[in-house]
Parts: structure tokens; sequence; C-alpha cells
């Protein structure tokens, strides 16, 4: 009876072996990946104790006082991290929403563009400014926005019109920062979308002009269905970053001392960058990172759960 036993267990094991060996040259793929996530996502993972401490050199991460939740609650007090988590949150969901309708349109029109060499064009010039430094893209935005020097007030006086102070104006800045992000970001994001559309099978849409479909009818009722899945993926992975913010973006737009902004600037990648580079708040710094983490995980879990309810082929898991 023993001895029964044991050749199923051999035989998952000699199995087992057979496909290790037969996937090695993956598996060997896959190393690089794994070592960086293990170097700089798992091993700084202790660090997350510095959020319950009052840190100061002298002791350091270990030795310092610990002092539980009091580093959360003075975010919470003070209101900074409703104030963060809002504006992170609503930037990040407009540019997932608009950016995304951007890139699925670009990618259509495209799609939609018979002359091959007007194709390339139109693609490198809309790839181009993603190639852009954050800090060139502050530094155009300054010559057009700047009070004294800028472009926008030289042509408002030249017609004889009030300048606008930009930078002391909070409620410019949304409109700003998203159509700067869309016109950084559109193009190269449509490159996903117009390889999904490059796959959809020709002899679907030439069906459908032959049935009298007019292009409108083929983007609406054939490419949009189309490009559902490879949505929903995308949605669910910038879901899980919902609040991580550009700090590039925002910093080099506005900076991250200009105090008349913060009501409509001010995420918590500039606030930690704050904490640890003005006040030298670490503690502060890492409570709300580790506040970051925990919402983007919940978030994820909770948007893969719903999709999974609606519909479990397009769920990641």
């Amino acid at each position: 009876m023993d001895t029964a036993k044991s050749i199923p267990a051999v035989r998952v094991k000699r199995s087992r072996r057979k496909q290790f060996h037969n996937s090695r040259v993956l598996l060997l793929m896959c190393c690089p990946a794994v070592i960086f996530f293990c170097i700089f996502a798992y091993l700084p993972m202790p660090g997350l104790y510095l959020a319950f401490v009052k840190y100061n050199y002298t002791d350091g991460i270990f030795g310092s006082p610990f002092v539980g939740w009091d580093n959360f609650k003075f975010l919470i007090m003070t209101g900074d991290l409703w104030r963060l988590t809002f504006n992170t949150v609503a930037y990040n969901l407009a540019f997932i929403l608009l950016g995304n309708i951007a890139q699925i349109t670009v990618a259509i029109l495209l799609n939609e563009i018979r002359k091959k060499w007007f194709k390339k064009v139109s693609q490198t010039l809309m790839f181009l400014p993603y190639f852009i430094s954050a800090v060139l893209v502050g530094l155009l935005a300054y010559n057009i926005l700047s009070y004294d020097y800028g472009l926008l007030n030289g042509v408002l006086g030249a017609l004889g019109m009030d300048p606008v102070k930009a930078y002391s104006e909070p409620h410019l800045w949304p409109f700003i920062i998203i159509i700067t992000y869309l016109w950084q970001t559109t193009g190269y994001g449509s490159i996903i979308y117009f390889a999904a559309i490059m796959g959809l099978d020709t002899e679907i849409v030439e069906a459908a002009e032959i049935d009298g479909a007019n292009a409108f009818q083929r983007i609406v009722h054939i490419v949009i269905p189309w490009l559902k899945p490879t949505f929903i993926i995308l949605l669910l992975f910038s879901l899980g970053g919902i609040l991580k913010g550009n700090f590039g973006l925002f910093f080099n737009l506005v900076g991250a001392n200009n105090t008349a902004l913060y009501a409509s600037t001010d995420i918590i990648e500039t606030y930690v960058f704050r904490s640890l580079m003005t006040n030298f708040n670490f503690s502060m710094g890492s409570a709300v990172s580790l506040y970051q983490s925990i919402f983007g995980f919940v978030v994820v879990l909770t948007a893969n759960w719903i999709v999974k309810k609606v519909s479990p082929e397009n769920s990641l898991f």
C-alpha cells in the first residue's frame, strides 16, 4: 500500500522537475525582475517602522522613541491628509479618464488615416512631447505664464487687457496641469490602443463595409468593443497608482513651496518632498507614504472585485 501511494508522489516530483527544466530560460529571464523587486520593494519594508516613531539622527530608526499612531493623528487633525488625498485622487482620476479617452480617440483617428506617410508623420509629432523632460515642460510653462515676462500677459497687454497672475490663482492650475499632462502623454499612450486595433480581424471590418456601415458605425460597434479588454486592464493598472502623484510634473510646473497654490496643487509626493527636504520630518513623510501604499492596495482589490463581478474574463486575478 505504501509503495502504491508513493508512486504518484514520485511522478509529481519528476513532472515538476521536467517542467522546471523546460522553463529554465523563462525563469532565468524573470530573475532580474525578481531581484529588482526584492532589493527595492521588499528589503526596505522594515523602514515602515519609521512611520510609528519620532525619528532623530542620534538614535536611528529602531532606537527613536515609539509614538504609535501620533504621526497619523497629526496629519488627520491638521486636515493635511484629506487635502492631499483629495488632490491626488482627483488629479489621477482626471488623468486616467481623460487620458484614456484621448488615447483611444487618437488611436482610432490614426487607424482611419489612409495615407501612410501622413500617419507616420502624425505619430512622430504626437510622440515627441512624451520625450521632453519635466524640467523643460516647467520652463516652457513659466515662459508662457510668468506675470512679468510671460507670453500670455504679453499678448493680453497688447490687446489692452489686464495681466493674469497665474502663479497666485489656485483655480487656474487644475486646468493647466491636466492640459499639460494630456499634451505630454496622449501620443505615447495611444500606442497600446493602436496596437490593439491592429489585432482586429480586417474581415469583420470589411464585412461591415459591405453591409453598408459607415466609418462612425464601424468605430462604435466594432472598434470600441474590441478595445474594451485593453481599457479595463490599463484601468486596473492605473487604479493601483491612484494615490501616487506625478511628482516631476507638479514640482516643475508649480514647485513644492508655493503656498498660494497648496489648496489646488499640493499632492502627497510634494508634501513628502517638503517633509524630507525642508522640514526634515522623516517620520511624517513615512507615515504619508505608508497610508498611500495601503490605500492603493485596497483600491486595486476593490476595482478588481468589481470587474470580476461585471466581466470575469477581464479581471486580473
